[in-house]
């Protein structure tokens, strides 16, 4: 019994069976490749070969009788096909497994970082997606302290004087906040990348110099990614802010509105999203919970 190239094939196990399919006798082959059944009652049977590596292989089927030798022909043994698996999945599933660990980020443990990608190529977000995802950061129970955090300081200073003090001002300012935020974050997040098809979220850099990541961070306030992958200038986020601030002369005090306001909003924002991505890069998410390749092959 050989391979193809020739060699011998040892420890094969051999079965010789009836022709009604029923096994008669069984032996592993020699280091020679060779092997012999004897005391075989007369009728019809197969040899089956089966050996590691190596197709099964069952010979034709022959007639032993009573004192007469069968020897069978050469068997060549080819090699045998592997058996792979593949599993594909759609993008957008990938997505929602990326995104799930994507929600479970938070910086110190507390602050979300949910636009925080630790994957280069991460898997593009649907539309739904993109709004899920900017609804669940944007309520977080996180960002409500941020408000009244914002809201008191605005209060201490007396920003926003037509507001005035007291209680009173201080629910109109923590509301101005709410609203600021809440428009700037899926106007940015979810309805300008949206319509732009672009990806709202910041691709962690981790490596290089200082002053590369310094750079990377910075610079992904102005450049982003489309959902096809193409290195484009950050419309989402200008677009965004710039809309969120116009929405805000709507229920500023009426002596604070006006193209400076928006200005001033707009303004604010663009730096929010650089201190962010700064944070993002120098301040990461725990090593354990970072998920810096995909674990999954992208069907796209």
């Amino acid at each position: 019994m050989l391979d193809l190239s020739g060699a011998t094939v040892p420890g094969a196990k051999i079965n010789l069976v009836h022709s009604d399919g029923t096994q008669s006798h069984n032996m592993v082959s020699d280091a020679d490749g060779e092997f012999s059944f004897t005391k075989i009652l007369p009728g019809s049977y197969l040899v089956v070969v089966n050996a590691r590596g190596f197709a099964p292989f069952t010979s034709t089927q022959f007639l032993a009788t009573d004192q007469r030798v069968y020897r069978v022909p050469n068997i060549s043994l080819s090699v045998a096909m592997a058996n792979m698996e593949v599993m594909v999945r759609t993008t957008d599933l990938i997505a929602a497994e990326q995104i799930r660990a994507e929600e479970k980020q938070r910086v110190m443990g507390v602050i979300p970082n949910f636009y925080t990608s630790y994957i280069y190529d991460a898997a593009p977000l649907t539309w739904k997606q993109k709004f899920s995802l900017a609804v669940r950061g944007t309520f977080d129970p996180v960002a409500f302290m941020g408000v009244g955090f914002a809201a008191g300081i605005e209060q201490a200073n007396n920003s926003f004087a037509g507001y005035g003090q007291g209680a009173s001002g201080y629910g109109k300012r923590y509301a101005a906040k709410f609203v600021d935020g809440r428009s700037s974050d899926l106007l940015t997040h979810a309805v300008f990348p949206t319509l732009l098809h672009q990806d709202p979220r910041y691709y962690y850099q981790g490596s290089g110099c200082f002053r590369s990541r310094l750079m990377h961070a910075v610079g992904s306030a102005f450049v982003t990614r489309s959902d096809r992958g193409r290195t484009e200038p950050n419309y989402s986020y200008f677009f965004g802010d710039v809309g969120s601030a116009a929405l805000s002369n709507l229920y500023y005090p009426q002596a604070n509105r006006g193209a400076h306001l928006v200005f001033v909003n707009a303004a604010v924002g663009l730096a929010g999203r650089v201190g962010g991505n700064l944070i993002r890069e120098f301040f990461p998410v725990h090593a354990g919970q970072r998920f810096r390749s995909s674990l999954v092959s992208q069907a796209r």
